[in-house]
C-alpha cells in the first residue's frame, strides 16, 4: 500500500501505482453519456490520466481546468479526467466551465482504482480515488506516475506534461 495524506493525516491507498515501463492495465470507464470508454479506444495515442477524488472540490476542479488548458496544444494525446463522480456531475462541471479539451470519465462502476492501487483506504474520503497522475506513451507503457503527497494539493503539471516527450 502506498501512503498519501488528507488534511495532514496519513492515509493508505489500496496498492501501488504502476511502475514506469509497465503496461497500463486495461480499463473500462463511463463517459458523460453513460457509454463505455475502454483503454482500447486510445491505442496509438499518448494518455494523461488526471485522477482525483471529486470534481466538486476546488483542487480537483482546478486540475481539470489546468489540464484542459494544456490539452489544447498536445499532439496525439488524450487527457482523461477520472474520478468516481457520477458521469452527470462530470458532464455538468465541464459544460458549465467550458471544458472541451479533456475527456471526463467516471470509475464509479469500474475496477480502475483497484487495478492501479489508488483507492483511498482511510480518511473521510475512503473509497474515492487518490489524487494522482499517470502518463502513458503511445505504446501503452507507463512513462510517469505521481501519487500526490497531500490530497488537498495540486499535481505536478509540468512533470506530467514533460513526460509526454
Amino acid at each position: 500500500m502506498a501512503k498519501t495524506h488528507f488534511q495532514g493525516n496519513e492515509t493508505a491507498t489500496s496498492g501501488e501505482l504502476p511502475q514506469v515501463g509497465d503496461n497500463l492495465a486495461e480499463f473500462n470507464l463511463v463517459n458523460t453519456e453513460l457509454g463505455e470508454v475502454s483503454s482500447k479506444d486510445f491505442q496509438g495515442r499518448k494518455l494523461v490520466l488526471n485522477i482525483f477524488p471529486s470534481v466538486d472540490t476546488g483542487v480537483c476542479a482546478t486540475s481539470v481546468r489546468k489540464f484542459n488548458e494544456a490539452a489544447a496544444s498536445l499532439e496525439n494525446t488524450t487527457v482523461l479526467c477520472i474520478s468516481k463522480d457520477l458521469p452527470f456531475a462530470l458532464g455538468r462541471f465541464c459544460s458549465t466551465e467550458g471544458i472541451e479539451n479533456v475527456t471526463p470519465v467516471s470509475a464509479f462502476r469500474s475496477t480502475f482504482g483497484e487495478d492501479n492501487g489508488i483507492v483511498l483506504e482511510g480518511s473521510p474520503l475512503k473509497g474515492l480515488l487518490a489524487r494522482s497522475v499517470i502518463v502513458v506513451d503511445e505504446n501503452g507503457k507507463v512513462a510517469y506516475t505521481q501519487l500526490v503527497d497531500e490530497i488537498s494539493t495540486e499535481p505536478d503539471y509540468d512533470a506530467a506534461l514533460a513526460a509526454l516527450n
